[in-house]
């Protein structure tokens, strides 16, 4: 059977291109030209997703293992449906997703089209997540399971990808690749944003804001306020701001001081103590079923809306494209913009996109 790798020059998609060779496919690498990587002072740096170093990896893995390498040019999807939105949810005093963003309508949609262009019948990637009787679960190591990026490619999308990897370990998958001679077997994990030169998502924000004509006064500088109003001081803006942040407002006050609230009208943020930042329910918008499910729903799951958090009990009321989570035990620093994801155990029930909490 012919399958496509989506190539990311990493280690693990690498090894899931090797491991399907093994597995008796006939294998097709491609890769995705994301973004404009003249801005990019990290393009001769490996270890950073989507890099001109990945992709020259990417194809020195496919030359190794023997496969055809494709490079495909989605920068305008990307700009368009992950770096716009991204600005707009900063400036709109919301905490973006990316990563999710871009599995939902670059990563597996448009590459498995190009996959059925070419003939193949699957489209195969490098995370660690695992499908059974064609469900999505968490991968086995806790540590790098990525199942909480993928919810919103939906289960059609689901239906024809495999992930390889989703049994293994990554100290597993390094010694599997140093032993097959991988160039790329001891590289590092990507861990910043493809698109976010330096780690400065603020600067990226306000260049493409500027380029997009919105209304940079929205990104200006405003106030710090506790609940009651009194005032503490000043923001740089408030796409510099998140809900939960503790360090880098510049504020003094008697004890620790969180962002509570981001109020995009006024260009306030509020801020108080650590309790205030509790919350019991969250309302959730375009809720996308992983699973077969009524349209009107209740149920027992565990609700995952931070990547390194651990998923919580509550109780799942879905009403057709929304949802409502109430958790057992309250939750602190859920911030609007965020995916929210829900699971039975290990198994994916759906996800969506955090509207609000309370």
């Amino acid at each position: 059977m012919r399958v496509v790798c989506a190539m990311s020059g990493g280690v693990d998609s690498s090894l899931a291109a090797a491991l399907m060779i093994e597995a008796g496919h006939e294998v097709v690498g491609m890769t995705m030209s994301l973004y404009d990587a003249s801005l990019d002072p990290r393009k001769g740096r490996g270890g950073t997703c989507c890099s001109p170093a990945e992709v020259d990896m990417a194809r020195r893995a496919c030359d190794q293992l023997g496969i055809p390498h494709y490079t495909v040019d989605e920068r305008e999807r990307f700009q368009r449906e992950v770096i716009d939105d991204f600005v707009y949810a900063y400036a709109e005093g919301r905490t973006p997703n990316p990563c999710a963003r871009c599995n939902e309508h670059v990563k597996f949609g448009p590459l498995l089209e190009r996959a059925r262009a070419l003939g193949a019948d699957r489209l195969v990637t490098g995370h660690y997540a695992r499908i059974i009787d064609g469900a999505l679960h968490r991968g086995v190591d806790p540590s790098k399971d990525q199942s909480y990026f993928l919810f919103a490619m939906g289960r059609e999308t689901l239906a024809h990808v495999d992930f390889p990897l989703g049994g293994w370990t990554k100290d597993e998958v390094r010694k599997r690749a140093e032993s097959l001679g991988m160039p790329n077997w001891n590289a590092p994990d990507s861990q910043e944003l493809c698109f976010v030169p330096g780690g400065d998502h603020a600067e990226v924000v306000e260049r493409r804001a500027k380029e997009l004509g919105l209304d940079l006064g929205q990104l200006a500088p405003g106030p710090i306020v506790e609940a009651d109003g009194q005032s503490l001081g000043e923001h740089r803006g408030i796409h510099r701001v998140t809900v939960g942040q503790r360090r880098g407002l510049g504020v003094s006050a008697k004890s620790p001081r969180y962002v509570l609230k981001v109020l995009p009208d006024s260009r306030e943020v509020v801020v108080g103590e650590a309790e205030e930042l509790a919350v019991s329910t969250l309302e959730i918008e375009a809720f996308r079923p992983m699973v077969e499910m009524p349209e009107t729903h209740e149920a027992e799951v565990l609700v995952q809306f931070r990547h390194r958090s651990p998923a919580t009990a509550a109780q799942l009321h879905r009403r057709g494209d929304r949802a409502t989570v109430e958790f057992a035990q309250p939750q602190r620093a859920a911030a609007p913009g965020q995916a929210v994801v829900v699971y039975a155990g290990d198994k994916m029930l759906g996800g969506g996109w955090l509207a609000s909490a309370r």
